[in-house]
């Protein structure tokens, strides 16, 4: 149970299942930007939950989990906390066939898929990374959260996340300072103003969920994979559509320097119910494939 402190904060100790690498574990993408920080203090994520903002900080102190929040939510972050760092999950339901996956896993036996919950949250910097550069991404997000977001409660420098509720009173145009064009604008318009559905359906079947989503203009499988790969912990998700993913998952498993999307789920189908969880490893662990040609630059649609 939660206990209270000096200074505002509320702690929760946990007893861990098994070893946990915290930054393997929550600084990927979909949480990355204002609202996350990893020090040698510890791991720091802002949130907005549903009794109110949160920060939550996050060490491992004697193989225990120790967990310090401020803000009105805090309460609530920490109960969320267990799934936040994948105590959920279960690692050892991969079977690697592979000497490539064998290695990853291995290297990354202590990461785990998260279960943060906030599918709203999460969605939006995830469009905002639908085809761009990882770089222009960023960029964008950090600017959407000075502009719109807010200072996280506690002794820190994040900012929240921005509030849905704020960024659906805008217009699409309102996105271009940000260097975001209209339609992945529109997306988070649409997703936005439909943020208490989305939160509602976010709590049912995982194939329910997906369902949903995919009915919005703008969510195809590539941005609701990623999404709900974080949101929910799903070790299946496989982000269809991305420009490195089928190359790097054709270079650790064939040895083929370049793949197609059916060529990646070809590769995986051996691990099936696991796939999202292999893409995870691999992506962390097996190296890219080799580079041809020069790298797309990052744009700045501000400019135009």
């Amino acid at each position: 149970m939660p206990t209270a402190q000096a200074g505002g904060s509320r702690t929760r100790v946990l007893s861990l299942s098994r070893p946990l690498d915290l930054r393997g574990t929550l600084v990927v993408k979909g949480l990355k930007g204002p609202a996350l920080r990893a020090g040698a203090d510890g791991l720091w994520r802002a949130t907005r939950t549903a009794s109110g903002p949160a920060t939550v900080r996050l060490r491992i102190e004697d193989r225990k989990l120790v967990a310090d929040a401020w803000g009105e939510g805090a309460e609530l972050a920490l109960e969320q906390a267990p799934a936040w760092v994948g105590e959920q999950d279960d690692p050892a339901a991969l079977v690697p066939a592979h000497p490539a996956v064998e290695r990853a896993a291995r290297r990354g036996r202590w990461m785990r898929l998260p279960a943060v919950g906030g599918l709203v949250e999460v969605l939006i910097p995830t469009i905002l990374a639908q085809k761009v550069t990882g770089i222009e991404a960023g960029r964008s997000y950090r600017r959407m959260a000075g502009r719109y977001g807010e200072p996280a409660p506690g002794p820190t420098t994040l900012l929240l996340p921005p509030d849905p509720g704020r960024l659906a009173g805008l217009r699409y145009y309102d996105f271009h300072p940000l260097g975001v064009e209209r339609r992945r604008a529109e997306t988070i318009l649409r997703v936005c103003r439909d943020a208490d559905r989305i939160t509602a359906i976010s709590e049912g079947s995982l194939a329910g969920v997906y369902e949903y989503l995919h009915r919005i203009p703008g969510i195809g499988p590539w941005t609701s994979a990623s999404a709900l790969g974080v949101v929910r912990g799903d070790p299946d998700a496989v982000p269809v559509g991305d420009f490195h993913l089928p190359n790097t998952v054709a270079w650790a498993l064939a040895g083929e320097p370049r793949g197609t999307d059916e060529r990646m789920l070809e590769l995986l189908a051996p691990y099936e119910g696991q796939r999202g969880r292999v893409v995870r490893l691999l992506e962390r662990y097996a190296g890219r494939a080799p580079a041809y040609g020069p790298r797309l630059p990052p744009r700045d649609i501000r400019r135009h």
